[in-house]
């Protein structure tokens, strides 16, 4: 009897930068972190790259349109939980078209721009740890692996 292979869960995060600033994505409802803030983000679906999701997931939750073109991989986070491994692919970008606004606002409280220098307490760990990390050029980490 063949043994099935070990299979991580894969999310793809966008680090979407103006001006010094990262649009922050305030969790709500989602049994996880809720009343923290993250980022714009999904879960991969079968089929798609970390990049193609970046740009579903844009659209999906704050309205905007991504050119693949102008998306760079930025830090891979290897984050062990007590139930899940994942791997963590964050993905940066500096251009887009429309207007961000709050598509989901039952798993959003807000949308809100914030200096990468002055980052909130309530920032979900895994986040806090790759946008330090991508600050100093590092493109590898991990987490809960202690």
């Amino acid at each position: 009897m063949a043994q099935d292979r070990f299979r991580p869960h894969a999310a793809a995060y966008l680090v979407l930068v103006k001006d010094g600033q990262v649009l922050l994505h305030q969790r709500a409802n989602t049994n996880y972190y809720d009343g923290y803030y993250s980022l714009v983000a999904g879960h991969l679906e079968g089929g798609e790259t970390a990049e193609q999701c970046v740009v579903r997931e844009a659209l999906e939750e704050a309205g905007i349109t991504l050119d693949l073109k102008d998306l760079k991989v930025e830090h891979v986070l290897h984050f062990l939980t007590p139930t899940h491994e994942y791997i963590d692919i964050f993905v940066t970008a500096s251009k887009w078209q429309g207007e961000i606004r709050n598509m989901e606002p039952e798993k959003c409280g807000e949308l809100r721009w914030t200096p990468l220098d002055n980052l909130p307490d309530n920032l979900v760990p895994e986040v806090r740890q790759a946008l330090d990390r991508i600050s100093k050029g590092e493109h590898y980490s991990e987490i809960g692996w202690e």
